[in-house]
């Protein structure tokens, strides 16, 4: 082992100074006879030392002419920016105008000449010529509230006023309109939208304010709403709002049209009033 250890450590060693003396020729530190040189090709002599001057580089040094700078260039300052002109203020937006259903509103016609004072009680009313079964109404109509028929087509004076009947032990307080399913329900007055309401008992419903929140319009077993009817849509007087249908309780076999008419109260809760009798109220 020790025997392996030194052949090693010689083979090594005699190595490092084989690279070193080549190393040495190769820079010209060590000069070979010239015969040995002649037999090398020339890429494999050693490189001839050149001979360096110093006095004469320094000579040139001296010599030479100072370097040239040239002045910075001239920056001229960017022209002036007029500032922007104020920006104008947007317009307030404007809210869009409400949807209208039916036919455009008629304009009154002047007032006329108020007539000279009548000494005595007013006259009465023409009387309207009553319908079978109007005999027992008790509920008088309202001065000044005139509706539209609800239904076209229908002749007023063939309704059956229903007002006072009595339906499940309670007031029925409402006109029902037969008419066939699928048929147009008009506005009976011009007047918003306040809710539109599917109950057990009214099916799909509409329920209508006046121009003036007094009175509450209500429609109800309709079998759709008019396309595009929506919470606060405002509907002309004879404006299409549904159509007549059963839902609710009512029967399937009898397709109607279940109109009321309720004052309301100080509150205008939409659900609650004092039921009025339609049928004296349309023309």
């Amino acid at each position: 082992m020790r025997a392996r250890t030194a052949a090693a450590f010689v083979l090594g060693f005699a190595a490092g100074m084989l690279c070193l003396g080549v190393f040495l020729w190769r820079t010209g530190r060590i000069q070979m006879p010239p015969a040995i040189d002649a037999l090398l090709p020339a890429w494999k002599r050693p490189m001839a030392p050149m001979p360096v001057d110093l006095g004469a580089l320094v000579a040139e040094a001296k010599n030479m002419p100072p370097p040239v700078v040239e002045p910075p260039p001239v920056v001229e300052p960017p022209p002036a920016v007029e500032p922007p002109p104020p920006l104008l203020e947007p317009p307030p937006p404007v809210a869009p105008a409400p949807l209208l259903f039916g036919p455009p509103a008629v304009t009154a016609p002047p007032p006329a000449a108020t007539p000279p004072a009548v000494i005595g009680p007013p006259a009465a009313p023409p009387p309207r010529p009553r319908a079978a079964g109007e005999a027992d109404r008790i509920a008088p109509a309202v001065p000044g509230l005139h509706l539209a028929i609800p239904l076209a087509g229908i002749d007023v004076t063939t309704l059956r006023d229903s007002f006072s009947d009595q339906r499940d032990g309670r007031k029925h307080e409402a006109l029902d309109i037969p008419a066939p399913r699928g048929t147009p329900v008009l506005a009976v007055a011009e007047g918003n939208v306040v809710k539109l309401f599917t109950s057990k008992q009214g099916g799909l419903t509409v329920y209508q304010f006046d121009n003036t929140g007094t009175y509450c319009y209500y429609y109800a077993h309709l079998d759709r709403y008019a396309p595009g009817l929506k919470e606060g849509t405002l509907l002309r007087q004879a404006g299409v709002l549904g159509y007549v249908g059963t839902t609710g309780n009512a029967s399937a076999a009898r397709p109607h049209l279940h109109f009321a008419v309720f004052q309301l109260k100080p509150d205008k809760k939409w659900w609650e009033g004092t039921p009025l009798d339609p049928l004296p109220l349309l023309h």
